[in-house]
């Protein structure tokens, strides 16, 4: 028999989720997602939320709210029946009365391994942390955040120079994947949790843009976690010109400057060199220690280039200073 599921997301992460478990047979009789916010370049049209716009494909009623605080939101929520909420990236916390309202609880899908990077940001807080492993785990919700039993777990490796952007596309299909078996084994009674581990919790808290500036005087691999962690959004920055008005230039991609060999040079040289300074035409910029190489920036209103096409562009020279 199908489940009757309240369907809980906000951003693009928990689409592949949603279609999932429409697809699996359940009975989807709510979405909740974030009211339309504010978009375009001046900030004037109301944009409805990913989760919204595919809830609406699926034809599948929408709720909006602020919040869940007030009695009369509560009392609606738990008028729907609900077997269980599954709730990924909504982006609002859960009262008490809405956790207990569905017959089995909320289920979650979150982004990491917990207890590791509980919290908002976990994606890029692995990558900055250079965690070199993360997953997706499905656990029971609770009032402490992130801190419910966990019944499910897929983990992935993460790559030496994987973005962001990147790992969030993989993890979407493992989370999809993953909460519809935990509904079929909610289904059957035969999901099970387990508590999580008292130590080893860190939180990711949310992506301040104040932390998104390059601070190339630490090292090198800190710099590189730094610009693959924020990619594609908010995104890293520095500033490049010598000008009253240095330029802004966005770092989407990079990797850690070989040593020896072909590169050996840009490497070496990147020890005695200030940080921030341009090292050849292939964008190396020297670190407090080692040096990265730029491979993929985007100037302010421009698309996203190669950086040997940026070089060209710009005429950015070894010796030149980004800061």
């Amino acid at each position: 028999m199908a489940l009757r599921v309240v369907f809980m997301g906000t951003p693009d992460f928990p689409v592949p989720t949603l279609r999932a478990i429409s697809e699996a047979g359940h009975e989807i009789v709510a979405v909740y997602t974030q009211p339309p916010r504010a978009a375009g370049r001046r900030g004037l049209e109301l944009t409805t939320s990913p989760v919204q716009r595919e809830a609406e494909r699926l034809g599948i009623a929408v709720f909006t709210p602020l919040s869940l605080k007030a009695a009369e939101e509560q009392e609606a929520f738990r008028a729907l029946n609900a077997d269980v909420a599954v709730v990924v990236a909504y982006g609002l916390l859960l009262p008490r009365a809405i956790l207990d309202a569905p017959r089995f609880g909320c289920l979650n899908g979150h982004a990491s391994l917990l207890p590791r990077w509980r919290g908002a940001a976990p994606i890029q807080r692995a990558i900055m942390a250079g965690d070199t492993e993360t997953g997706v785990m499905v656990m029971r919700m609770e009032e402490g955040l992130d801190t419910g039993p966990v019944a499910l777990t897929h983990s992935t490796e993460i790559g030496a120079d994987m973005t962001a952007g990147a790992l969030h596309d993989a993890l979407m299909p493992a989370c999809a994947a993953l909460m519809v078996e935990a509904l079929a084994k909610l289904e059957a009674g035969t999901l099970g949790f387990t508590p999580q581990p008292e130590g080893g919790a860190l939180y990711a808290k949310k992506i301040d843009k104040a932390e998104t500036r390059v601070d190339w005087s630490r090292p090198a691999q800190e710099v590189h976690n730094h610009i693959r962690g924020l990619s594609p959004f908010p995104g890293a920055w520095c500033e490049f010109g010598t000008g009253a008005k240095p330029e802004r230039l966005k770092l989407l991609r990079s990797t850690l400057a070989k040593v020896g060999g072909a590169q050996g040079g840009g490497a070496q040289v990147a020890g005695s060199a200030e940080p921030g300074t341009v090292l050849d035409d292939e964008l190396t910029i020297a670190c407090g220690t080692g040096a990265v190489r730029l491979v993929e920036v985007q100037r302010a209103g421009s698309r996203a280039v190669s950086a040997s096409e940026f070089v060209r562009g710009s005429r950015l020279a070894a010796g030149a200073k980004l800061s």
